[in-house]
């Protein structure tokens, strides 16, 4: 007498672990890129702090003025101080030819950030600058009033 010893899968079996495997897969592509825009995004909130941070140090310790009105943020980026005639403040700061990481222009995926208690409604996309505005109150503090990119 013969024994069957049938060894592997069936086609049945395998065409259903295949079905189970691209259903897994369709279900993960867009969370994965769900996930890496808000990545990018991340990274973009990172730089526009980090920028605001130097122009903030530079601007309490003298090094931007109204007679020095360039420095370098980041190691790379220019910043370039717009002073008023009038009253010889700093009225705005420019950083130059930022390369934002994220690619969806309608809504921030993070939700919209927030700066130094400012937030950033707009969402930059491609190479911007990104113009820090700033105010100064009745008893001479000067506070970051907007962020927007040009």
């Amino acid at each position: 007498m013969k024994k069957n010893n049938k060894k592997g899968f069936t086609l049945a079996e395998l065409l259903i672990v295949v079905a189970i495997i691209a259903v897994l897969v369709a279900i993960s592509i867009p969370i994965f890129t769900s996930q890496l825009e808000k990545a990018r995004e991340a990274t973009d909130v990172a730089n526009i702090r980090d920028y605001y941070a130097e122009i903030s140090v530079g601007l309490l310790d003298g090094s931007l003025n109204s007679t020095t009105t360039t420095m370098t943020v980041s190691g790379e980026k220019t910043a370039t101080a717009t002073v008023d005639a009038t009253t010889g403040k700093i009225t705005s700061v420019n950083v130059a030819d930022v390369v934002f990481k994220q690619t969806v222009s309608a809504n921030w995926a993070i939700g919209a950030p927030e700066v130094a208690g400012v937030t950033v409604s707009d969402v930059p996309t491609g190479t911007k600058a990104v113009v820090y505005t700033f105010s100064e109150d009745a008893s001479g503090h000067t506070y970051l009033d907007t962020i927007k990119f040009e």
